[in-house]
């Protein structure tokens, strides 16, 4: 058995992360490894911050939300249950998100450089072994985020999210990390095979 991995799920809303990571910790535990998944924002007082700001609730500029999903993102790897614990103790560590969503998001509609630097040149934030990023149409994301009938948060438009998938793209050229861009779309399956391909060749 290889060693403990952090992988990370990110792109766009809508493009289907918590269904590919809960898939993709299925299939660990079923090959005899012991996943952990979590998420960004996480639950601190500043992931409350950040879930109330993007519900709209809460409104906080760019550069306010680029700097606390930067500490949040600190705290989600030195906390008791965060990601260097975990993978200390024997677990892969699959997260919903991580510092390309900042790099995305707020470095699309702030100094992209400035969140680029708080994030890949901290010495508290962990790089992944492995960032998947599912890969679709805005349109189609938005139609299934409205198929669930749940509340919207503030970046859920199409014009928006056509800058964010943009963003990432430009974001993964600049990057040196190992990423994987899926297809995410076709059903929770399919995509799902796509993903265990791209992560057996760490195993």
């Amino acid at each position: 058995m290889s060693r403990p991995l952090f992988i990370v799920f990110e792109g766009i809303d809508g493009s289907g992360k918590s269904t590919q990571l809960k898939l993709l910790c299925e299939r660990l535990a079923a090959n005899g490894r012991k996943p952990h998944p979590t998420a960004e924002p996480t639950d601190s007082t500043t992931g409350k911050m950040l879930r109330a700001a993007l519900s709209g609730s809460d409104p906080r500029t760019a550069a306010e939300m680029a700097a606390l999903f930067t500490l949040d993102r600190i705290h989600h790897n030195k906390c008791e249950n965060g990601i260097e614990k975990s993978l200390d103790a024997g677990f892969d560590v699959i997260s919903d998100r991580y510092y390309y969503s900042s790099l995305a998001y707020q470095g699309s509609l702030t100094d992209y450089e400035w969140v680029r630097r708080m994030n890949c040149d901290c010495p508290e934030i962990k790089r992944p072994d492995l960032c998947i990023f599912l890969d679709m149409s805005p349109k189609a994301a938005l139609a299934r985020i409205g198929s669930r009938g749940e509340a919207t948060e503030i970046y859920e438009e199409e014009e928006t999210l056509t800058l964010f998938r943009a963003t990432f793209m430009r974001v993964f050229h600049s990057l040196t990390d190992n990423i994987a861009i899926i297809d995410a779309e076709g059903t929770p399956e399919e995509v799902s095979d796509r993903v265990w391909d791209a992560v057996k060749t760490l195993l």
